[in-house]
C-alpha cells in the first residue's frame, strides 16, 4: 500500500479531524483514509456554466413555448456615459 505524508496542517484541521475520528469510533489515520476514499468515489459531475445552472434550475418550470419578446433583439453593451 501507499504511503503519504501531509506536511503543515493547520492546528484547528488537526483537532476537528481529531473529534471526527473520535465521533465515528475510529484512529484519525483511519478517518482520513475513509475521507480520501470518499473523495476519490464521488462521480465526476460535468460543471456547467451560470446559464447551464440557470437552465437547470427551471427545466421543470412548465413552459414549452419560446418567450418571443426575447428573440430577435440585438444585445447592446451597457453605456456607462453621463
Amino acid at each position: 500500500m501507499a504511503q503519504f505524508v501531509v506536511r503543515n496542517i493547520e492546528k484547528e484541521v488537526k483537532a476537528r479531524l481529531q473529534r471526527r475520528a473520535s465521533r465515528h469510533g475510529r484512529s484519525m489515520e483511519e478517518e482520513v483514509r475513509d475521507i480520501l476514499r470518499n473523495a476519490v468515489n464521488e462521480q465526476d459531475v460535468a460543471v456547467g456554466g451560470l446559464g447551464t445552472e440557470i437552465a437547470s434550475l427551471f427545466a421543470n418550470a412548465g413552459l414549452d413555448e419560446d418567450i418571443p419578446e426575447l428573440r430577435g433583439h440585438e444585445a447592446k453593451p451597457a453605456s456607462f456615459d453621463r
